[in-house]
């Protein structure tokens, strides 16, 4: 797999991916850029967070469970020292429908443990939650 990105100017970059797709991505302001696109890091967690949802979603079809809305929000903490890596991500998945919770809990632990290549490409600590129609689970 290769992703072409090319610079324009100050701190912007344009990538285009191997599916052909357009993505900027650029830095604040503050730090020379221009506001125009997301962060490296921004682009990360959400990568993350679709990566594992991706996988989610495709398990639960598998077990013939119905999906009525997904939604999670991906959180992480960062070295203080360069190069300010992601030392831990966390994932809270808000799901909704007729969904056992020990189904819910193997789709989140398969995708968290075996299935996401990008938080398995990370060297961060990922740690999940989940609720099914507002019940917290861990």
């Amino acid at each position: 797999m290769q992703t072409k990105l090319t610079w324009n100017g100050k701190m912007k970059f344009n990538s285009t991916t191997p599916s052909g797709h357009q993505l900027t991505l650029d830095a604040a302001q503050e730090v020379g850029g221009e506001d125009q696109g997301p962060r490296p890091t921004e682009v990360l967690l959400s990568a993350v967070g679709a990566c594992s949802g991706i996988d989610i979603v495709d398990i639960l079809k598998k077990m013939r469970l119905h999906v009525e809305d997904f939604d999670m929000e991906v959180s992480g903490s960062r070295a203080e020292e360069h190069p300010r890596r992601f030392t831990h991500v966390h994932i809270h998945y808000r799901l909704t429908g007729d969904l056992p919770v020990e189904k819910v809990r193997r789709a989140v632990t398969l995708s968290r443990d075996t299935y996401c290549s990008v938080s398995q490409s990370l060297s961060a600590e990922v740690t999940t939650s989940f609720s099914i129609n507002g019940e917290t689970y861990e």
